[in-house]
């Protein structure tokens, strides 16, 4: 496990402030860890104690717009219960088996993940807040659920919008109220991972919560704005996001 002594200490108010950005972000439009994650490897920490350490404050910023999102009425934490539970499920499972993986080949996987789940924003299909029929019943969700779960688990990056694109196309809700249960199931599925990395020692605690003040504070912004301007923010807001990012890790492919 990395002594975390051996961190220097100007990252910590550093990465804070990154994860003002990125718990912002993240409540708005989901992939604030588009933003985290580059920035945490750049560090030089070992990739599986960045996917532990972000899931930390992670867990922590998305926790805030949970709350702030159920208060606003956007999501019942009962209905939405079971739901939860086949994600935790899920995540559980996706964060033990990338366990399995070693640094080496996640040092490759990361950037291809990340710029594909980019690319999956920027080309996923127009949403609104008009509500639709479903496609998918609740039940017939849940594996669909589960799946992201185990994604979020595996590695996290974009999970968000990937609920949050399924829930409007495939269970016709609007795209603001999906946002609200897409923070629900964001943080079922953190905690899980948290669970998993902290038991493997591949959680540096102190640096995680940090970083997740800066995340609430972000979260709590982000989340205010959502509810006050819905899709008209959320949509923009994901695709300039995600063009950016892209650019940024093809950038770095090629300058390396």
């Amino acid at each position: 496990m990395l002594d975390p002594t051996q961190i220097e200490l100007w990252l910590y108010p550093a990465l804070t402030c990154v994860a003002v950005l990125s718990g912002f972000v993240d409540a708005v439009a989901g992939g604030g860890g588009l933003i985290m994650m580059p920035i945490l490897l750049s560090t030089n920490l070992p990739p599986h104690v960045v996917l532990g350490t972000n899931k930390v404050q992670s867990m922590c910023g998305t926790t805030m717009a949970t709350w702030r999102y159920h208060k606003a009425g956007l999501f019942s934490f009962r209905q939405s219960a079971p739901l939860a539970a086949v994600v935790f499920i899920g995540a559980l499972t996706g964060t033990l088996a990338i366990q399995r993986l070693s640094a080496d080949v996640l040092k490759l996987v990361v950037p291809i993940l990340l710029i594909s789940v980019a690319l999956y924003t920027v080309l996923s299909p127009n949403m609104t807040d008009e509500e639709r029929k479903p496609l998918l019943s609740e039940n017939g969700y849940k594996p669909v659920a589960g799946g992201i779960g185990f994604y979020d688990g595996f590695f996290g990056p974009g999970a968000g919008q990937f609920f949050a694109t399924t829930l409007v196309g495939l269970r016709g809700i609007g795209l603001t109220r999906a946002t609200g249960l897409t923070k629900f199931l964001n943080v079922t599925s953190n905690v899980a991972s948290v669970i998993v990395f902290t038991i493997g020692g591949q959680a540096l605690w102190l640096l995680g919560l940090c970083m997740g003040a800066g995340a609430m504070t972000g979260a709590w912004i982000g989340s205010h704005f959502a509810t006050k301007f819905g899709a008209k923010m959320i949509r923009p807001l994901l695709v300039v996001v995600s063009l950016g990012l892209t650019g940024r890790l093809i950038w770095g492919w090629f300058s390396a």
